[in-house]
């Protein structure tokens, strides 16, 4: 018992030590291969959000696949988009008329702010001639003959 009284006394038991001695190798052990699992699963979960985002990216492409085989829906999209009609129909364009859908599904880009993007695609196509045009041709050809005549 006196032994044991003077292991006490020290403060630091020799079962104590022991037990510490275990737990500190155990945890050296487990380290590593628990930062693995961790990492792993950290990844797992990852792919697997990655994979949602696929599927559903997929599920999207199916449906607009499924839309652009359907006659009716290829028809109404050439009606309002590129305004065109059947034969023997006739086509009223109201010009001047803001309408409620001002944004247009695939928007333009857009190369001047003078440039209406609320028109057919004919209208501006008429509006980039006629607004890149010179104001004045007559003073550019002076600008240009007083070019031309400096040199000589």
């Amino acid at each position: 018992m006196e032994e044991s009284k003077s292991t006490k006394s020290g403060g630091i038991s020799t079962r104590w030590l022991a037990l510490v001695t275990t737990i500190f190798f155990v945890a050296v052990t487990l380290a590593p291969p628990l930062q693995r699992y961790f990492a792993q699963r950290a990844q797992i979960d990852a792919l697997s959000a990655q994979v949602q985002q696929s599927n559903q990216q997929l599920k999207e492409a199916r449906k607009e696949l499924s839309d652009l085989n359907d006659p009716t829906y290829i028809e109404s999209q050439a009606r309002s988009r590129l305004h065109y009609i059947f034969p023997g129909e006739r086509q009223y364009i109201v010009i001047g008329l803001k309408s409620e859908n001002t944004t247009p599904v695939f928007p333009a880009a857009s190369i001047t702010s003078d440039i209406p993007t609320n028109q057919p695609w004919y209208d501006r196509f008429i509006s980039t001639l006629t607004s890149t045009a010179p104001s004045n041709p007559i003073t550019n050809q002076g600008v240009q003959n007083t070019t031309s005549s400096g040199g000589n």
